[in-house]
């Protein structure tokens, strides 16, 4: 008995109370993935698949490139919140928010000049790209209801609160896979369908969102009168930190967009294949993500209340368990793969090449667990100008070896390149990790 609380005690129940319901919440996304993929990878042709992985890249391209509505909400907020300030609490929301909805605005008002440059930079077949802008063209009107998610789920896990998280994820996911089936199976619209219902599940978001947030609200206390929202000094390190991940996160997007723009290259099968195979990637890193975001919140408390042990305590308690899910995720993609990989398409070539290639992406939850784990704790402590160099570092290798592979027509090397991104990830935050670690001393957990 004393053996087993030594190893699994009540901070381990601690980090799992917040991580597990986070983890279920995240697994929602990739499986709305998996259906988008699908629903319209039983449909005629695999030029279906591909411009739904287009269309999506270039969404992602998009909305995360302002991830730090997500990721600085989470950080500051734990951070206010630590310090026992209701008020700052409060602001850090209404400035997300802000942003969140003139950037919406801006991004359906520059729809065609976003949609023009990334097809002359993707370059799909003549099929694929006039599906992708059947997509694009759609799921654009909900920008503004897209970028305020970001903002109302980076808040709520400040807040540590893992049940609205799950409640926000899942009503919102399955809403939208539900819709998915009835408008691509039942109404026939194939990838305007997939579109359409994701333009009406964000808005549907929305509105849950909000209700969510009301008992945090009225338990914080403090009112929305006077917080300072352009408080300049405030202003100042927002637009600051802001910017580090905005430059991040696009270098993180940028290694899609290239694996993606290099898959095409290799022809609409294999293109389909990768597109199928990146699901794997999804169900791995959004499961990794629970136990970031975990490190994220309870490292971003303990920085803002200076408290170094507990600092050392969230960083060791959510690897620990990261690097357990990563071993236990690669193994059920390798005994599962060929069953997933037919659940998500039915075209003969497509599964093919995709059992061709399966083994990277059994690997990615090892190769990434570092990546995924050191994100949440550099974000947690704001500690944003390492975490973007170290992105720019990892991918400019990464580019190097991806276009190797493009020389080598070897899509084998393409997936070993985006494995080795992964890992220099983590290698690279890792070294520097001593150097953020708060310098008092002062209460353990």
């Amino acid at each position: 008995m004393s053996r087993t609380r030594r190893w699994f005690g009540k901070g381990d129940r601690r980090v799992l109370a917040l991580t597990l319901p986070i983890i279920l919440s995240n697994a929602t996304v990739p499986l709305l993935g998996a259906v988008d993929t699908a629903v319209v990878g039983h449909l005629d042709s695999p030029h279906y698949i591909g411009a739904v992985a287009v269309g999506a890249l270039i969404f992602s391209y998009v909305f995360w490139s302002f991830g730090f509505l997500r990721m600085a909400t989470t950080g500051l907020a734990a951070q206010a919140d630590g310090r026992r300030d209701p008020n700052g609490v409060r602001a850090v929301f209404a400035r997300a928010a802000l942003i969140a909805v003139t950037a919406g605005l801006a991004v359906m008002v520059l729809q065609w000049p976003i949609i023009e440059l990334a097809m002359a930079l993707i370059r799909p077949t003549a099929a694929v790209e006039a599906a992708a802008r059947d997509y694009f063209h759609v799921r654009i009107w909900a920008s503004p209801a897209t970028l305020m998610q970001y903002c109302m789920l980076g808040w709520l896990l400040a807040m540590r609160d893992a049940r609205a998280v799950f409640i926000f994820q899942v009503v919102l996911n399955s809403l939208n896979m539900v819709l998915d089936i009835l408008f691509v199976q039942g109404f026939g619209w194939d990838v305007k369908g997939v579109a359409g219902a994701t333009v009406i599940a964000d808005y549907s978001g929305v509105m849950l969102g909000w209700f969510l947030m009301q008992p945090h609200l009225k338990r914080l206390g403090g009112t929305w009168r006077g917080i300072g929202i352009f408080d300049r000094t405030q202003m100042a390190r927002l637009m600051k930190i802001n910017g580090d991940i905005f430059v991040r996160t696009m270098a993180l997007t940028s290694a899609f967009a290239i694996f993606t723009s290099f898959s095409a290259r290799f022809g609409e099968v294999t293109l389909a294949a990768n597109a199928v195979l990146q699901n794997f990637l999804m169900f791995g890193s959004f499961a990794l993500d629970g136990f970031a975001h975990a490190a994220e919140t309870l490292v971003g408390q303990a920085y803002g209340a200076e408290r170094r042990k507990q600092f050392l305590w969230a960083v060791r308690k959510t690897t620990i368990w990261a690097i357990v899910s990563a071993v236990v995720m690669a193994a059920i993609f390798g005994l599962m793969g060929p069953w997933i990989i037919d659940g998500l398409t039915s075209i003969p070539e497509v599964r093919d090449a995709s059992y061709s290639y399966l083994l990277w992406a059994v690997m990615l939850p090892i190769t990434g667990v570092l990546g995924f784990q050191f994100d949440g704790v550099f974000l947690g402590a704001m500690q944003t100008k390492h975490w973007r160099n170290m992105m720019l570092l990892s991918v400019a290798i990464y580019a190097g070896m991806a276009w190797g592979a493009v020389v080598a027509d070897s899509n084998h090397l393409l997936w070993a390149s985006f494995n080795a991104f992964f890992l220099l990830r983590g290698v690279t935050l890792a070294v520097l990790f001593p150097t953020i670690i708060p310098a008092r001393r002062v209460a353990t957990v």
